[in-house]
């Protein structure tokens, strides 16, 4: 019996005679044996990208393999590019997504075809770096990412919360449709933010047409303190801006009179398990995740940070205001309606 032979790499011709043992049922060592290579060999090729022995076909890995033999040998744009390397880090450092990078380098470079990258392009240069602390600092800055899809719960049965009927409720039903549609600036959506143990949590608002967000320290997250807090955060916000405010049905809404007395501002509640009634304000605090995840003891985040927080989520693009940022688009409604 021959030697087996380490592993190199694979022909056309062995990917097919792989292929052929594997529809006659052959094990990995046989197949291994008739090529004069080790088993784990011959399993590691059937099972990359995804194949397993009953959907490894020779054509397509071979196809693969070459596609990435040539990707290897291939230096990023990234690398061969000083400058360009420089921006993106700057950016992802102010949590800027990949895609925010991309769209603002046109804006900025728009004669300089050399200051040009993809956002998959910024993905794939984070997520082949080498494990190390740099890899570690750059995948920090990324949004969320799930490893699996969030199951469609639309069949799934739940329970909706038990919200208490607040004195003098108006619902989103009456909200204006002007609202619905984001035709008239200076409508917002209101939510919590919970910290850990229930024990703390942060104020978040955010206006519907430009996503400007503020967000709200607070001492204690009953109604009281929410309603002076939130009060307090729009003070400094023009009149016009003020229209009108949608929330949960959370009880730290239930002084929403007061509320509405103070700043002139009319509350509208959705309906009980309904989030999308908020979908603005889902979406933000989402966003504001990435800077303090579940489990945050938001009792001891400085108002100087939640500040800063604040800052770096208005001062980047979003795709949705067509690549703007949000405190732009809301200094230019301001003056329109001024």
């Amino acid at each position: 019996m021959s030697k087996i032979r380490n592993y190199v790499r694979f022909s056309l011709a062995d990917r097919e005679e792989i292929s052929r043992g594997l529809q006659v049922g052959d094990s990995y060592q046989n197949i291994g044996l008739k090529l004069n290579k080790d088993k784990s060999s011959i399993s590691r090729e059937v099972s990359r990208d995804g194949m397993d022995r009953f959907t490894y076909r020779a054509h397509k890995a071979h196809w693969r393999a070459q596609k990435e033999k040539k990707q290897q040998g291939r230096k990023r744009k990234i690398l061969l590019k000083p400058d360009l390397k420089d921006y993106v880090l700057e950016k992802l450092r102010l949590y800027w997504s990949p895609e925010q990078i991309a769209k603002e380098l046109k804006e900025e470079y728009p004669d300089d075809m050399t200051m040009r990258i993809s956002h998959e392009a910024i993905y794939a240069y984070i997520y082949v770096l080498p494990r190390g602390s740099l890899k570690k600092e750059l995948l920090l800055y990324l949004r969320q990412q799930r490893i699996y899809r969030r199951r469609n719960c639309q069949n799934q049965s739940r329970k909706e919360p038990k919200m208490l009927r607040m004195a003098d409720m108006i619902s989103i039903e009456e909200r204006p449709k002007e609202v619905r549609d984001r035709i008239i600036p200076g409508h917002w959506e209101g939510d919590l933010i919970i910290g850990r143990w229930k024990r703390s949590a942060l104020g978040t608002l955010v206006e519907r047409t430009s996503r400007t967000t503020i967000l709200v320290p607070l001492k204690k997250h009953d109604a009281l303190n929410v309603r002076k807090s939130f009060a307090k955060e729009l003070e400094t916000i023009p009149a016009q801006m003020k229209l009108s405010l949608t929330y949960d049905q959370g009880r730290e809404m239930s002084q929403h009179g007061l509320f509405t007395k103070k700043t002139k501002i009319k509350v509208f509640f959705a309906h009980p398990g309904c989030p999308w009634e908020r979908g603005t304000n889902e979406n933000t605090n989402g966003l504001i995740r990435q800077f303090f995840p579940k489990g945050t003891d938001f009792s001891q985040i400085s108002h100087q940070r939640i500040k800063q927080v604040q800052d770096l989520l208005n001062g980047r693009p979003r795709k949705v205001l067509s690549w703007r940022k949000p405190y732009q688009v809301f200094n230019q409604l301001v003056a329109l309606e001024s």
